[in-house]
């Protein structure tokens, strides 16, 4: 499986150890790929900022380079604040480039998890369903501090 991944412009300067990791191991998003397959990143860039003027790049240069699906990092779900256009960007792409989108990376980290729920950030369903691939249990996420 052929994977791009685009980050949060906020983190532009992350080097991506979480998310290869995450892949690596098949953890938090990367689950739900089965142990046997192949996974190569094919592109790793950021959003290009507020509004995410790179959405509307980015994944062509991903699936000129074979990308199968796209993955918005988990950055993007656990920044101050979570990015707003999150479920615009994953939905643009799947439509406008016909190519699946999973939103998260690497396993929400436990510090965030505990930040967001006395925020009350994720509170309600369209949110409990963003941060799904990512929640894991409290011994992951703490891996992922």
């Amino acid at each position: 499986m052929k994977i791009g991944i685009i980050i949060c412009d906020r983190y532009r300067d992350c080097a991506g150890g979480k998310c290869f990791r995450a892949m690596r191991n098949r953890e938090g998003a990367f689950d739900l790929y089965p142990e046997g397959e192949d996974l190569e990143i094919v592109g790793y860039t950021s959003c290009g900022g507020c509004p995410g003027g790179n959405i509307e790049y980015a994944p062509a240069e991903m699936i000129k380079n074979g990308a199968e699906v796209i993955h918005l990092a988990t950055g993007l779900v656990v920044g101050y604040p979570p990015c707003p256009r999150l479920s615009f960007f994953k939905e643009f792409i799947e439509k406008h480039y016909g190519v699946k989108v999973v939103i998260g990376t690497h396993p929400i980290p436990q510090k965030y998890f505990i930040t967001h729920s006395k925020l009350g950030t994720w509170d309600g369903e369209r949110w409990q369903t963003i941060i799904e691939p990512t929640i894991c249990n409290e011994e992951m996420r703490k891996q992922y501090d």
